[in-house]
């Protein structure tokens, strides 16, 4: 079953604090790691924007059909996977 965008989040904030964390001593080029470093940092702020453009789509009455097709998905799907996250969901 799929995570819940909460736990992806989560999951990228701990994966942040370890890479900040990590001082690579058997790399002689880090720079592969700080790479994967900024690429997790780029998703967990991609995940955040979508949650909040979701978030505003359904303040503006948009249906969860329409935000799942601009995801590439179902509107039950949107619905279950952003649903939670939103105070206008029921």
């Amino acid at each position: 079953m799929p995570r819940s965008l909460q736990e992806i989040l989560d999951h990228a904030d701990e994966m942040e604090r370890r890479f900040d964390e990590h001082e690579p001593t058997d790399v002689r080029d880090a720079a592969p790691l700080h790479a994967i470093r900024a690429a997790v940092n780029d998703r967990a702020a991609t995940e955040r924007r979508v949650l909040e453009a979701v978030a505003a789509a359904r303040d503006a009455g948009v249906s969860w059909s329409a935000i799942g097709n601009m995801l590439g998905t179902s509107g039950e799907a949107a619905r279950k996977r952003y649903g939670g996250h939103h105070a206008k969901s029921a």
